[in-house]
């Protein structure tokens, strides 16, 4: 496909994520990296050249000119939270479809207005939640769906922990109050709730209670927290997000049909380049049989090969929603922003029984 019938990216911001964002761009065969915006030109131009924007693209000073270049169809938006509702109201404003990187919002109110401006517009919004789009996530649904080997979902248990260095706890606008007020709630939180309502058939839990022990940093930011959550039907989570722990991304779901169990353990593990794999770390894997009839099978290893990261096909997955809307008159795609929505109506219970010092918060 030539790049006149790809979909053009514009990114708004140089974050450290937006590197991940451009290459994954560049890798997806349904767009390519059209434009870049910085407060600073000097930054923009830098971002550019030292992440292989291609010779043709338009580097600008400042995001307003992303958002104006007509050429531009759609935006990348790695920005601070609090700056989403802005950035995300007018790209909207100026038909450009949305990208928006996680937490979508500093609440669900603020989350509606960009949600408002979208639907007006007929622009495509989706949050980044990478890992949705990797056939992995199919595979593992259609085990958790099959009633004879799953059988019916009883418990979650999500936790996404990594252990932030001293610069990061002081500096990062993740723990900024008036950048990313959410913290580590809307930082690692966000996978560990979306994770929970992905396995949950993305039915809300009746109730969130804040676990106790919420660390603060000196400016009144989340550092790592806790919450556990309740279905009518008696399904129950529990999540533990943090920037204090060792790296841990993990989420486990028990049903009425496990008959076996597997575990294992890591030390001073960490994120590769670009946060695309693990560091090597020393380890051991266990596997634990529960004591049960003979002749049952091993826990079993199920591998998926792709042949583009989880962010390329995240990307080729909301292009191809673009150009539908594009070049065939569709109308937006509601599963993604909707998605995103209950996502968020949780973080906003968990902190909302934060601030009442752990009473429940009911949802539905």
């Amino acid at each position: 496909m030539s790049d006149t019938q790809k979909i053009r990216f514009g990114i708004l911001g140089c974050a450290e994520i937006a590197r991940k964002l451009s290459r994954a761009i560049t890798l997806s065969p349904l767009a390519t990296l059209y434009a870049i915006g910085s407060r600073s030109l000097q930054k923009a131009t830098t971002f550019a050249a030292s992440n292989n924007f291609p010779p043709s693209a338009k580097i600008y000073g400042s995001y307003e000119d992303v958002l104006n270049d007509p050429n531009v169809d759609a935006v990348y938006v790695p920005l601070p939270t609090s700056l989403h509702v802005k950035w995300a109201v007018l790209a909207a404003e100026k038909k450009k479809h949305v990208l928006l990187e996680k937490p979508v919002a500093l609440n669900v109110g603020e989350f509606d207005v960009i949600l408002d401006a979208c639907e007006k517009n007929g622009v495509q919004l989706m949050d980044s939640t990478m890992w949705m789009h990797h056939p992995r996530a199919t595979k593992m649904k259609e085990f958790l769906s099959d009633a004879n080997k799953f059988g019916e979902l009883k418990s979650m248990n999500a936790i996404f922990t990594f252990a932030a260095d001293p610069d990061f706890l002081e500096n990062d606008i993740r723990v900024k109050p008036d950048l990313d007020a959410l913290g580590a709630l809307g930082d690692a939180g966000w996978y560990c709730a979306r994770s929970i309502l992905w396995a949950a058939d993305f039915n809300l839990p009746k109730s969130v209670t804040a676990l106790p022990g919420t660390v603060f940093n000196k400016a009144g930011v989340i550092i790592s927290c806790g919450a556990a959550l309740q279905w009518e039907d008696g399904k129950v989570a529990t999540f533990h997000c943090s920037f204090l722990a060792n790296l841990t991304m993990s989420i486990t779901a028990s049903g009425t049909k496990e008959k076996q169990a597997s575990f294992k353990t890591a030390t001073e593990s960490g994120f590769t380049e670009l946060v695309t794999g693990w560091l090597p770390f020393r380890g051991v894997a266990h596997t634990a049989p529960i004591v049960v009839p003979p002749l049952l099978p091993l826990p079993s290893k199920h591998t998926v090969m792709i042949e583009l990261p989880q962010e390329a096909l995240m990307v080729t997955e909301f292009s191809r929603l673009v150009k539908s809307i594009k070049n065939d008159g569709a109308v937006a795609e509601k599963k993604w922003p909707t998605l995103s929505r209950k996502t968020q109506c949780v973080l906003d219970a968990v902190k909302t029984s934060i601030d009442k010092g752990g009473e429940p918060v009911i949802l539905s």
